[in-house]
């Protein structure tokens, strides 16, 4: 019962595959190997349009790296305040970005408002230098609340983004998971919402060790390699990368890791509610957070349950844990089975 993290789950059967099938012979360093070059073409055809592709080791690295390509002097990063770059990438965009100060913007469920956003940016005002400059909009999809923003909200926050000339950015380190849920192209959910710059989430969704960084905006990505050469995610052996990739793209795979991650926490969801708990946010990836008795927590743990207490943040009288209550994160993965699901819930409805 191993519901701690996506990246707790080793590689998935087509990934390792073709690691596998890509391993023998020799290939052209540092990304021009013709391999590569394929899988860059694929990203055109997955995002229905030219794109700009740059692979990267980690999240950090590709959320860290994109915002460091639309820096500024004194320039402010606007992101939700429980967002992975606000807090956990360990002031990695900070210094990427020279300085680059991130803004918190609050908001339900993981999510902030066109309006949220425009309060945010009146106090960096265009022209008044004592108080810095926008440089950027980041959003998660999904976010770290587990929920997902819709097509028409990314576009309203991108309007608010072009009110001030700045681009947005969309950490998707589960984009997949995302796009499983919401049904369309990952065109829909990305440039034409209005998205410039994505980190490309596959490592969660998996991968071995498979991100990357893609520009909708070409011109913006002009002298990106040397951002990632300085940042130390030039691979050697790239096509490892791409080979990756390659069996992660191949006859869909990572839109049925997904959907498989995602059905496994909706089907804990459903179980949860119906044994007496309730969830903290909406199920809306393969994440979510339930809010259990203690003792039930306890129990599952002596099971063998793997998982995570999380602080509950502004959920009302309502929803915010009792005394004895306790809120969780459990993370859903292409590797989790049925009968793990079965298993958790079963324990949870023998304890009251």
């Amino acid at each position: 019962m191993n519901f701690a993290s996506d990246n707790w789950a080793g590689a998935a059967p087509a990934v390792m595959s073709a690691l596998s099938r890509h391993n023998s012979g020799f290939a052209p360093a540092y990304g021009t190997d013709p391999l590569t070059e394929s899988i860059s073409q694929k990203f055109n055809e997955i995002f229905e349009r030219e794109v700009a592709v740059y692979f990267v080791a980690t999240g950090t690295a590709a959320n860290s790296l994109a915002l460091a390509a639309y820096a500024k002097p004194g320039g402010a990063i606007f992101c939700h305040r429980d967002s992975h770059i606000q807090v956990d990438e360990c002031n990695c965009p900070e210094f990427m970005t020279s300085g680059g100060k991130l803004v918190s913007v609050s908001g339900a469920n993981g999510k902030f408002t066109p309006d949220a956003l425009r309060d945010a940016m009146e106090a960096f005002p265009d022209g008044v230098v004592h108080h810095g400059q926008v440089a950027s909009v980041s959003i998660s999809q999904a976010t770290e609340s587990g929920t997902v923003y819709t097509l028409d909200e990314i576009a309203a926050l991108k309007d608010v983004a072009q009110s001030r000339n700045v681009p947005l950015h969309m950490d998707g380190a589960r984009f997949a998971n995302a796009l499983a849920t919401l049904g369309c192209s990952a065109a829909d959910m990305t440039w034409k919402s209005g998205v410039d710059v994505l980190s490309f989430g596959a490592t969660k969704n998996g991968c071995w060790c498979a991100e990357a960084v893609v520009f909708f905006d070409l011109e913006a990505a002009k002298g990106f390699e040397y951002f990632r050469k300085r940042g130390g995610h030039l691979f050697s052996k790239s096509r490892f990368v791409a080979a990756q990739f390659d069996g992660y793209f191949e006859n869909d795979s990572w839109l049925e890791t997904a959907n498989h991650a995602n059905d496994m926490a909706l089907k804990l969801a459903e179980g949860i509610r119906a044994a007496g708990g309730r969830t903290a946010w909406p199920v809306e990836a393969n994440e979510l957070f339930p809010i259990l008795k203690r003792s039930q927590f306890e129990a599952l743990e002596r099971a063998g349950a793997k998982l995570y207490e999380w602080p509950a943040k502004d959920l009302g009288d309502n929803l915010s844990p009792k005394d004895d209550e306790v809120c969780l994160r459990l993370v859903c993965s292409f590797a989790t089975a049925e009968e793990e699901v079965e298993a958790f819930l079963t324990v949870l409805s023998e304890v009251q």
